[in-house]
């Protein structure tokens, strides 16, 4: 009869755990999940941060969270993933009452791009492990990935000697307050450039001159289309080159940058979210670098418009060194060229060799 009471209580609380999971044991439940940063460098690492809470005196013998995560964030420890088709990364948790756990997964960041890893499916079971109600959360976990930057060497001509030249040529301009002369004031001049020792020398106010250049600004052009005839999706050998350019471009923007040159980037490709292609003006203040890497992390991979056309888009530009990068050239991309030269800009074309991405 003992026995008989027993089995009866097990079933009791069984049906009882089973009961209070499926009202409560989901309800009573926080989860939060994040990056450690909020960027980073292809090839880079960082960490993937879960924060479970459960804040009910209810014991959860199990949970499961599980959510699909890009086959791009490799996780340290692969046994937590299930692939079949899509990659899966799933956690199990044990929580008693009002117990938080929080667990560090290490990721390494290979590749490119703008990464959101937030939809997570909680699912609660009991102590024999049946499966309770379960629930859909969405918690931010976003990643921007920013392209992986050359070495210098690595740059092919003439984008290193483009590069060179463009420092140079920001170095040769002339400090405003270094004087090559002095002159009578005229209408116009600004107060600061009064030169008063020679004021009181010759009795009337007396200005500073100085040599000015033209100021050097780069805007590097991505062409994503590989013939004329293409349109849209590219193939993964086609996609190794394009992301080639773009960290060839990254590389090149971050540097003059540093250098005090202006710097931004075009391309006949969208961002993420966006249908229309891209264009960054060349700008230099302090949030530019942060600003372009952005960009270029998300960049889409997608011819969005015709080279040709989009070439007349930058007909605004002047006195602007433009870096063509393209995969080919034709006489009528040379003949858009030209017409981008006759309005002040200079011009270098960079051809991209298919080795380049391997």
């Amino acid at each position: 009869m003992n026995g008989y009471v027993l089995a009866l209580a097990l079933i009791f609380l069984g049906f009882l755990q089973r009961f209070l999971l499926d009202h409560w044991g989901i309800k009573g439940l926080s989860y939060t999940r994040h990056f450690a940063k909020k960027t980073a460098f292809q090839g880079e690492e960082t960490e993937l941060i879960e924060i479970i809470r459960n804040d009910r005196p209810l014991f959860v013998p199990w949970l499961r969270a599980e959510s699909r995560i890009s086959h791009y964030i490799r996780l340290g420890k692969q046994e937590n993933l299930a692939v079949s088709g899509e990659r899966y990364h799933k956690s199990i948790f044990t929580l008693r009452p009002y117990q938080q756990i929080t667990r560090r997964h290490r990721v390494q960041l290979t590749h490119r791009g703008a990464f959101d890893v937030g939809n997570v499916s909680l699912t609660a079971g009991d102590l024999i492990g049946v499966s309770g109600k379960g629930k859909e959360l969405y918690t931010p976990a976003r990643i921007l990935v920013y392209p992986r930057l050359l070495e210098d060497q690595d740059l092919p001509l003439p984008v290193s000697r483009l590069q060179g030249d463009l420092i140079v040529r920001r170095h040769l301009v002339t400090d405003p307050f270094l004087v090559n002369g002095i002159r009578g004031y005229q209408a116009g001049d600004a107060v600061r450039d009064i030169h008063w020792p020679a004021t009181a020398r010759m009795g009337s106010l007396q200005v500073k001159t100085h040599d000015y250049t033209a100021d050097t600004k780069l805007l590097v052009v991505i062409n994503a289309q590989m013939s004329e005839s293409q349109w849209g999706d590219l193939m993964d050998y086609e996609q190794d080159l394009i992301e080639h350019a773009i960290s060839m471009a990254a590389t090149l923007c971050v540097n003059v940058l540093h250098s005090g040159v202006a710097a931004g980037f075009a391309a006949n490709m969208p961002l993420e979210r966006e249908e229309s292609p891209t264009v960054y003006p060349p700008e230099r203040y302090s949030a530019r670098e942060e600003e372009l890497l952005s960009a270029f992390a998300r960049l889409r991979i997608l011819r969005c418009r015709n080279i040709l056309s989009f070439l007349d888009d930058l007909s605004f530009l002047r006195g602007t060194d433009i870096l063509f990068i393209s995969a080919y050239t034709s006489e009528s991309i040379e003949e858009k060229l030209n017409q981008l030269r006759f309005l002040g800009n200079t011009v270098t074309v960079h051809l991209m060799a298919k080795e380049a991405a391997a």
